[in-house]
Parts: structure tokens; sequence; C-alpha cells
């Protein structure tokens, strides 16, 4: 592998991969390839744009075409497909997106990955297909049981890259990764949701009781085990990547407000999404017998995050308006309107004003 063909890199995730790879491997050229929607950005890369080993294709990896060009152009051996719509509330709203480009999209990867007999494709699924998991741990064998649009596009792009494995011996891996935070997270997902509306002193809309469990980890923690599955992982294989703790939302909120210093009244309990999975747990010890260990505990990971975008609103600023501003009053508008009135029982009795 030498030539990697990054889909999806000017995202969060990828992003970050992206930078750690081409510091980790001075041998390696990455191309991102990305179509730039809402939530790809290039101010996620500002500071790799110089290296020669970087290089960048806007396009969709729902076109064939430009995917087999990129793969000519820059001789690409590997992909590493991030590429995907994947946040869960939008797609409760409208899953077309979703499945055109987490299913579809995955197929069109594959075929190339076929037609021009690459060395390796990696498919960055998550822990979601897998379904809540009221008690222990999801193991890499279980039943993938999704229960939202977006868990079930994502389900359904696993099982294509397994039954292309199978039927065409292809050099697959897929892993499955927990709850990500970190630098250039767009702001509709929860931690920075909340980190940026608490440092402007609006209020954290919290999800029913806020006691639904998340493996929260690092980015970069998850990127160091995307590498080793890429390395060292078997054709065919998959792999979880997550922390050992699970924490709870309504936790995750106090404690990035307290190291905001703000108070825990700006929480305020809105009534839950359908269908919302109470707990999430990943059993990654076969990831963790090729060398992973996560490099942060979730206070380390959470205070390493608060304190980037209290650094750096000039990324997160810019995007809280327009697009950002309608989707955020279609999501929560009502949901905060109605907390003003009546609202769920709210955890362990408090209530804010």
């Amino acid at each position: 592998m030498r030539n990697l063909l990054i889909t999806g890199g000017a995202g969060f995730i990828g992003s970050n991969f992206v930078r750690m790879m081409l510091a980790k491997y001075p041998d390696y050229r990455l191309v991102v390839f990305d179509k730039l929607n809402y939530r790809g950005n290039l101010q996620n890369l500002r500071d790799v744009a110089g290296d020669p080993r970087y290089a960048f294709v806007r396009a969709d990896i729902c076109d064939a075409q430009a995917v087999a060009n990129a793969i000519r152009e820059y001789q690409i051996d590997t992909i590493v497909n991030f590429a995907a719509e994947s946040h869960v509330d939008r797609s409760i709203l409208d899953a077309d997106a979703f499945v055109r480009t987490d299913v579809y999209g995955v197929y069109v990867l594959l075929e190339a990955t076929k037609d021009f007999g690459l060395e390796r494709f990696l498919h960055v699924s998550t822990d979601e297909v897998y379904g809540e998991v009221l008690t222990g741990a999801s193991r890499e064998e279980d039943a993938l049981e999704p229960r939202s649009p977006y868990a079930a596009s994502k389900a359904g792009g696993d099982l294509l890259v397994r039954a292309y494995h199978v039927t065409y011996g292809l050099p697959v891996i897929i892993t499955r990764g927990g709850n990500n935070i970190g630098p250039y997270q767009y702001p509709e997902n929860v931690v920075p949701l909340f980190i940026t509306n608490a440092i402007d002193d609006q209020p954290l809309p919290l999800y029913g009781d806020g006691l639904q469990e998340r493996p929260y980890q690092y980015v970069l923690d998850h990127c160091e085990g995307i590498d080793i599955a890429l390395q060292r992982g078997q054709p065919g294989g998959v792999y979880n990547i997550g922390p050992d703790e699970q924490v709870a939302n309504i936790v995750m909120a106090r404690k990035l407000l307290d190291l905001l210093g703000k108070p825990h009244s700006l929480i305020v309990h809105v009534f839950d999404r359908p269908g919302h999975d109470r707990r999430y747990a990943l059993d990654c010890s076969r990831l963790k017998a090729l060398g992973w260990r996560p490099g942060h505990t979730f206070d380390q990971a959470l205070e390493k995050t608060v304190r980037w975008y209290v650094d750096n609103e000039w990324w997160w600023r810019p995007i809280k308006s327009g697009e950002y501003r309608a989707y955020y009053e279609k999501q929560y508008g009502e949901r905060l309107r109605l907390a003003g009135q009546t609202r769920p029982e709210l955890a362990e009795g408090e209530r804010t004003p």
C-alpha cells in the first residue's frame, strides 16, 4: 500500500485520519475524494494542503466514472471509505440520501476495487448496525439489527462488503466504531452541539431522560484502530473499535458544562427522537489482539474536545448559520418550545427554570 484513496476524507473522522497518516507514513500518498456536502469542509485539511503527498478530488462516490478516473490518475492501490451520510436525526427526517450514499456508493467503490484489482478496501462502519445493546457488548459476529434509517443504510453497506469478499474474494475489511468526539466534528452532533451552545449560554437540548449510554472515544484513537486494521487485519475481517466504558448522555452534558464553567441549568430535556437506542457497547478484543489500545479515557477525550472548540471559534461559528440554522430550528425548535411548557420526567429530579 502506497497510494490511498480516502473517500469522505474532508469530513470529521476522515480528515483526522488523513492528518495522522501523513504524519505517520512518509512514503504514503493520500488522495482525498469528497463531494463536499454540508459536512465536508476543506478547512478541515488546510494544514496539509501544501503537502506534496496530499491531493484532493471533488466528486461523489456514486459517480463510477469519477472513481475510476481518480484510481487511474493517482495509481490508487487502496481505498479507505469514510464517505457516508451519517447523522441519525437527519436520516429520520429524510432517508433518501442515506440509502444512496451508504449503500449504492459502497457498491460503486466495491466494483472499482474488483475491476482495478486493488490491494485492499477498508470500509468504515458504525456500532449502530448492531442496534441497541441493553446488556453486555456487541461482538463482530453478532446479528445486525439496525433501528434507524442511518444504521440500516450502514448495515446494507456492510453486507455488500461482506458479499463481495465471499463472492469475488475481494481483500476487504470492515471496522465498526463507537461514538467519536474531537476536532472538526460538525456541530449537529451532540458533543460539539452542546459545547458550542454552552459557550454562547444557549440551552442544551437533551433527548428524553438523558440516560442513553454511548461508548465515546477520541477520534484519533479511532483513527489508530482503523490503521491497525488496515495494516494487520485479515481480509474479510470485521473489527470493532471503541472504549471499554459507556457514558450516559446526561453525564457527558454535565461534565462538559463543568469544563466550561457553565451552569447545569443550561440542560433542557426535550422529547426524544423516534427509536432512540438506549445503549451501545463494543467488545474490541479482536482488534486489541492486533495491538490496539485506546489512548484516552472519556474524561481526557472530552477535555481535549472542549478545549479545541473553545480555541477554534473561527472554524465552527461560520458553520452555525444558514443551512445549519434551518436544520436546528426544524429539529429542536418545537422541542425547545414544548420544553418550556410540558416536559418528560427529568433524570434525578433536575429541572431547569
